[in-house]
């Protein structure tokens, strides 16, 4: 069998993988998220070291990995509190939109309630009006 460096290159990219996708880097800092970049800063190598032109199916295997398990997960402090506070954001227009929502609901309940009010009103004095003519009617019949 013959010694082939980019095979013992692949086979130690393909190690540093495994140990970010488990969590227990030995170069990079605990809890550094799998990228290609902190894959071939694990493995030793530059950054420029692990291209798709020449280790495809491993550059694939990274992609799909970082894709299936979050690869835009926050990687620092910064960025995680950055996250948060875009979500509290996000929570706050939601909470405004929703209260705007319930105002408008309860502004269209209390003018149908108005107007309700206004018909039944206007049906009592129809009554009336139709009522008392026909009552007066009956009287001048009988009298």
């Amino acid at each position: 069998m013959s010694y082939s460096p980019e095979h013992s290159a692949e086979q130690n990219f393909r190690a540093a993988f495994d140990r970010l996708k488990r969590g227990k880097p030995q170069r990079m800092p605990l809890g550094a998220p799998v990228t290609q970049n902190n894959v071939a800063k694990e493995a030793g190598k530059d950054t420029t070291a692990l291209k798709k032109a020449r280790y495809p199916a491993l550059v694939h295997d990274i992609q799909m990995w970082v894709a299936e398990h979050g690869g835009d997960k926050p990687q620092s402090r910064r960025q995680l509190a950055i996250a948060q506070r875009k979500k509290r954001g996000d929570l706050h227009a939601r909470q405004a939109e929703i209260i705007a929502q319930r105002d408008l609901a309860l502004s269209l309940l209390v003018s149908s309630d108005d107007q309700l009010l206004h018909l039944l009103k206007e049906a009592e004095r129809g009554r009336e009006s139709t009522v008392q003519p026909l009552l007066a009617k009956a009287k001048g019949m009988r009298g």
